[in-house]
């Protein structure tokens, strides 16, 4: 089981914004081979919802208030460790994000822009397409929403 902490930017230790950076990059850039900016400027207007095991941060996410990303509020950078995606991390850190966004900001309706191949993990999240796939960055994603 995960022990889960919401902070703000200003919240995260050097230490943990370092761990966080570390993961985003593993995954986003050099596991999906994507070269992009992950450090885009909006983690300061984020929550930072961040996923410990035995100390370690294994899994991510950072949320935004609605009208900051898009008009609803959202959920990006969803992130578990290769290592242990075994153990539904993804379930535990979705759910807390989802808790997070609506004890901060009030509202439960969320957006999010998804990789086209984690539909089915964001269906059994009650999350549900809306439009057409586009790309982001090289890969494939469509826009989904959780009423």
């Amino acid at each position: 089981m995960l022990k889960i902490k919401v902070k703000t930017f200003q919240e995260l230790t050097t230490q943990e914004l370092y761990d966080v950076l570390q993961l985003r990059s593993e995954v986003f850039v050099v596991e999906q081979d994507c070269v992009y900016q992950d450090i885009d400027g909006k983690d300061h207007n984020a929550l930072h919802v961040i996923g410990f095991k035995d100390g370690n941060v294994v899994a991510y996410t950072r949320l935004f208030k609605p009208g900051y990303y898009f008009d609803k509020a959202s959920i990006g950078r969803v992130v578990v460790k290769d290592s242990q995606r075994e153990h539904k991390y993804g379930y535990e850190i979705m759910k807390a994000s989802i808790k997070a966004i609506k004890s901060h900001y009030q509202v439960s309706t969320i957006k999010i822009s998804a990789q086209t191949y984690l539909k089915r993990f964001y269906n059994a999240l009650e999350f549900f397409e809306v439009g057409e796939e586009y790309l982001e960055d090289g890969i494939p994603h469509i826009a989904m929403i959780r009423n």
